[in-house]
């Protein structure tokens, strides 16, 4: 009997020393790499719900292409939708270009309309400046047309200062040219 009893008690040190050396390896791992851990776990979590949602949507996509791929009526009425929207879009874009050519066609006859009226002028001796720019205001103040709108000539002015003029160059300054002082301690008197 008093070896059952030896064995009862040897036991519970047994187990009390296995569970300090799991308690002292457990604990000393943690504190050397607890924070490692902890960020690889995050890590982990975050790579783990990417690839489920696009294996998610991958075996969604290959389900809806089977489904497609049964039913030829869902392929030909995306086929017929698609056909549909680029014939508007066609559609659009010559409606688009039937106004563009509309407007080029006007501002030609404008100007061939202000080159006779030119001509005329000069033949009659007249300043046609003057002629050409009034019966143009008086058509834009009934019916203000921002399409119409010619603009204006720049002036030919002279230039200030020559193309090759660079302030930041240094050259071409002539009198004002500024040196910096020499360094070091004054060697005076």
């Amino acid at each position: 009997m008093e070896r059952d009893g030896d064995q009862l008690s040897a036991r519970p040190t047994l187990e009390t020393e296995g569970l300090r050396f799991l308690h002292v390896t457990v604990g000393s791992l943690l504190a050397t790499y607890g924070w490692y851990i902890v960020f690889s776990c995050i890590l982990l979590y975050v790579v783990f719900q990417k690839l489920s949602t696009r294996l998610r949507a991958l075996r969604q996509r290959h389900l809806d292409q089977a489904a497609a791929a049964l039913e030829p009526d869902i392929v030909v009425k995306r086929q017929e939708a698609l056909a549909a929207a680029r014939l508007k879009m066609q559609e659009e874009l010559n409606a688009q270009v039937e106004k563009h050519k509309e407007k080029l066609r006007q501002l030609e006859e404008e100007k061939r309309r202000q080159k006779i009226e030119m001509w005329d002028s000069m033949q009659e001796g007249k300043s046609y400046k003057g002629n050409t720019k009034k019966p143009q205001q008086e058509e834009d103040s009934p019916g203000p047309s921002t399409s119409s709108v010619i603009p204006k000539r720049k002036s030919d002015r002279k230039p200030l200062r020559g193309g090759g003029y660079n302030p930041l160059s240094g050259e071409g300054g002539g009198t004002c040219s500024w040196r910096p002082g020499r360094r070091g301690p004054s060697s005076g008197g």
